[in-house]
């Protein structure tokens, strides 16, 4: 029997168990109100979907610059530290979005209503504000195609409100490898409005040899009740990295001497990165009758980055090479209406709801030489210039019928048109223009076994195009120039059954998932911050995942994520050995690089009632492939994680204290690979233990 139905087996077993001890804790369910799947507010029981929720406190158990540091209870999600803030973490969803060698692609990103991910696919977290969130939403399977392009997963985050009158919070902290953070909160809250704005400078030496970092971020919302039935939110955030070094991935036997090291040519060639990003948006909400509501949300940002990489310079001399510099200036926009009829039909609760969206992503491509004369690591002379233009137009349309307190009835539609237009300007020739579409159904049912016991089955067709950066290189040296329009999009097929159990004291879910991918998007070769993409044919992923959420006693509770992915190809393909590109056969049956067979995760938090609080965790995750040869690897590991805090309340605020320490055991692993690097710079070592202080103080 293969080893992921095993896991699937036991799994089982250990629901089955947590839903009749359950039963003996408590009958009434909690109020777990989700938003992602339904587009509404109900219980997750209510919907056919794989859907998480963690809340803001849980997000500010960490350092608040991470999302790896408050998600891995989220079973299914993968979210990486690089030790690389040059590159971002490596945020995956069942697979989809492992392959990224930054940012995130295949999972749909919302920050506050706002779309994170551009209509090219690409997505970017960087401005997320992690220790001002209320929440933050993760939604996986056949039901993630109703948010469009590149929806293997999706993941959104909300700004908590202020309170109730006017407060202030101040965060200090500082810790291993020169960390330092400071963040300043404010929020005010009346009968008719409310607002919250907060500001974050974060600094790091780096573990590694050349790897610091500065950002600093702010983030606002103002809510305001313009009548009884219609509120405005307006939001906007901004982020700047004046410096990000980027030390690169290491070979195995560089890993082996000393993963604290930079990669090769990182310090000849000062690889670094800078960011800055302006963003706005607004929502607004209205209620129309007793049973329609309409919601209206527009946006627009800029986003300009400019990264030097280490590419040696009797390359670059090459006349067609495009240069070790890539500097993107985007300039995005888009809206979406939103309208919601909740009404019964038959004497049934029908709510059906109707939407349009509409993205435009503008950018202005530039490379330049990485060296002036002699002189390495410095912008040189223009050598790539163009514009590319990605348009998206989205229609969507999804239903949900309660048959019976027992049965409901899920479905809907999304139709995908994006089109991507590249004019060169450099050397003038004629625009290349692409047109990508997919109408993508979804269906499913929930059966409520008992009030706080529900099963449901689900399936969905989903679309992921390639990006921009996907499409922008059709070879590593820049021998083969344009745009990489052979690539096509990549289509799927997602399945999915589950139980899940929601009580006072317990939460348990179990899902099962089989998804057939035609056209994988994969990476033929990666070499000096090039990556030259294909398409590798048919792929399969089935998994299982299990989450337990235990109140223990009035003192314990106990956290428990478990996932098991099979991630496999189903024919044979090529790929490159090495730079220049030399073709190689991957054999059907070879695993998706990045993807672990097997993840983890086991926390247990005491509270003493008088403040003080104590949790210990510990991740575990399998060995994943760097190559799709499946001959590179990187070992699986287990660390484990420590927290206390103390919390001292008063008429007008509270003061809390806090210390971590991460990787207790001071263990050498490697988080991340950079899949098929040609070079076989493919490790990225996470950092030995680290310790953190924190100081906390809110007025109000």
């Amino acid at each position: 029997m293969p080893r992921w139905t095993v896991k699937m087996l036991v799994s089982s077993t250990l629901l089955v168990a947590a839903v009749g001890h359950a039963s003996e804790l408590s009958s009434t369910v909690l109020s777990d109100v989700t938003v992602l799947a339904t587009r509404a507010a109900v219980t997750a029981l209510q919907v056919p979907a794989s859907v998480d929720r963690v809340e803001g406190d849980r997000l500010r158990e960490g350092a608040g610059v991470n999302l790896s540091e408050a998600l891995g209870p989220v079973a299914g999600l993968s979210v990486q530290n690089r030790g690389n803030y040059a590159q971002d973490l490596q945020l995956s969803i069942r697979g989809f979005g492992a392959r990224s060698s930054f940012g995130a692609r295949g999972i749909r990103l919302y920050a506050d209503g706002i779309p994170a991910t551009m209509p090219d696919g690409q997505g970017q977290y960087s401005h997320f504000d992690l220790t001002g969130a209320d929440r933050i939403e993760v939604l996986r399977g056949p039901f993630s195609a109703l948010y469009g392009n590149a929806s293997g997963g999706v993941l959104a985050i909300t700004t908590a409100d202020a309170p109730a009158r006017l407060g202030v919070d101040a965060t200090a902290e500082a810790g291993s490898e020169g960390m330092r953070r400071y963040a300043l909160r404010v929020g005010e809250g009346t009968d008719r409005s409310n607002w919250v704005m907060d500001a974050a400078h974060f600094q790091t030496d780096g573990y590694r040899v050349h790897s610091a970092a500065a950002r600093t971020t702010a983030n606002g919302k103002w809510r305001l009740d313009l009548s009884p039935s219609t509120r405005l939110t307006v939001i906007g955030n901004t982020i700047e990295t004046p410096f990000v070094d980027d030390p690169l991935g290491l070979t195995a036997a560089q890993l082996a001497a000393d993963p604290r090291q930079a990669g090769t040519n990182a310090l000849t060639y000062n690889t670094r990165k800078q960011l800055t990003q302006q963003q706005a948006g607004a929502v607004l909400e209205s209620r129309l009758s007793d049973t329609d509501s309409m919601t209206l949300s527009a946006y627009a940002g800029h986003r300009h980055s400019t990264q030097f990489q280490a590419i040696l310079q009797s390359i670059e001399a090459l006349p067609t090479h495009p240069g070790g510099v890539i500097d993107l200036d985007r300039r995005y926009r888009g809206g979406e209406w939103r309208l919601t009829d909740a009404r019964r039909v038959r004497d049934l609760p029908l709510t059906v709801t109707l939407g349009v969206a509409v993205d435009t992503l503008d950018e202005a491509r530039r490379g330049y030489l990485n060296y002036v004369g002699s002189t390495l690591g410095v912008e040189g002379a223009l050598r790539r210039d163009e514009r590319n233009r990605v348009d998206s137009v989205d229609e969507y349309l999804q239903a949900q019928w309660q048959l019976s307190d027992r049965w409901q009835l899920s479905g809907g539609a999304r139709h995908s048109q994006i089109t991507v237009r590249s004019t060169p300007k450099l050397v003038p020739q004629p625009d290349t223009v692409l047109h990508y579409g997919a109408t993508n159904p979804v269906a499913g049912f929930t059966f409520r076994m008992r009030k706080e016991l529900a099963a449901y089955a689900s399936y969905g067709r989903g679309l992921e195009t390639p990006t921009l950066n996907d499409l922008a290189y059709r070879s590593t040296n820049g021998a083969v120039t344009g745009l990489n329009t052979a690539l096509r999009p990549a289509r799927s097929e997602n399945y999915e059954v589950g139980l899940k159990q929601s009580t006072a004291r317990l939460r348990a879910t179990l899902a099962l998932f089989s998804i057939r991918t035609e056209d994988e998007l994969a990476v033929q070769a990666n070499s000096g911050g090039r990556s030259v993409l294909e398409n590798i044919g048919p792929t399969r992923r089935r998994g299982a995942e299990f989450a337990l959420e235990a109140k223990l006693n009035d003192s314990f509770t106990g956290v428990l994520a478990y996932t098991a992915i099979d991630a496999h190809t189903l024919a044979d393909y090529q790929a490159c050995a090495v730079t220049p590109c030399v073709p190689v056969t991957v054999a059907a049956g070879s695993h998706l690089p990045a993807v672990p067979r097997n993840a983890l995760y086991a926390g247990l938090t005491w509270r003493n009632g008088r403040g003080f609080t104590l949790t210990g965790e510990s991740v575990g995750r399998a060995g994943i492939y760097a190559d799709d040869r499946n001959q590179a690897f990187a070992s699986g590991y287990w660390t484990s994680n420590l927290r206390a805090a103390w919390t001292q309340g008063w008429a007008h605020g509270t003061i809390t204290e806090s210390a971590r320490l991460d990787n207790v055991f001071d263990r050498r692993y490697v988080g991340t690979v950079i899949v098929n690097e040609t070079n076989r710079r493919y490790y990225e070592p996470s950092a030995d233990r680290t310790a953190l202080l924190m100081v906390h103080v809110a007025f109000h």
